[in-house]
């Protein structure tokens, strides 16, 4: 068996575009996630993944409840804000979602919820969350990252 290569999987994983989200709860604190997706309709339920290095998601769990804010295009340095250290909120707008966790101004859309389980996976922990109020954004387009790099998805039609 030969030895697995970490450099060709992030590669080839790089090809595939998503969506940009910036995951905050009460406090205020936040992360960058870069997995998330919906799970179920009946219940309404999503999952992001939480780097199980991260300082910032014990804080979340604490909360038991988050908001997964859809980063718009033109929102590439709150995301690179939100990825780095210090006060991630530094000047950042938000108002409080309907739970208490921070909408960011402008977003593509938000998803708000309560955790509803953590399940263990490899280095990160797979977060469910039951998604207790939404939003989109008004004549916003959405911000993807493909191939490591940020575009404006409303470039490529996918408004």
């Amino acid at each position: 068996m030969s030895e697995f290569d970490a450099v060709a999987f992030r590669t080839a994983l790089s090809r595939f575009t998503t969506g940009v989200v910036v995951v905050t709860a009460p406090g205020p604190v936040g992360m960058v996630v870069s997995s998330f997706t919906s799970v179920s309709l009946e219940p309404p339920l999503v999952l992001f993944c939480a780097g199980n290095g991260s300082s910032t998601w014990p804080r979340i769990r604490e909360s038991s409840r988050f908001c997964a804010n859809v980063l718009a295009s033109g929102q590439e340095p709150l995301a690179r804000q939100f990825a780095g250290p210090g006060d991630r909120f530094d000047g950042v707008g938000y108002q409080p979602g309907p739970h208490g966790s921070p909408v960011l101004d402008g977003v593509h859309a938000y998803v708000d919820c309560e955790i509803a389980g953590e399940y263990p996976g490899g280095d990160h922990t797979i977060v469910v969350g039951r998604v207790l109020g939404l939003d989109t954004g008004h004549g916003t387009g959405p911000l993807v990252f493909h191939h490591s790099r940020f575009h404006d998805g409303a470039l490529l039609n996918l408004v």
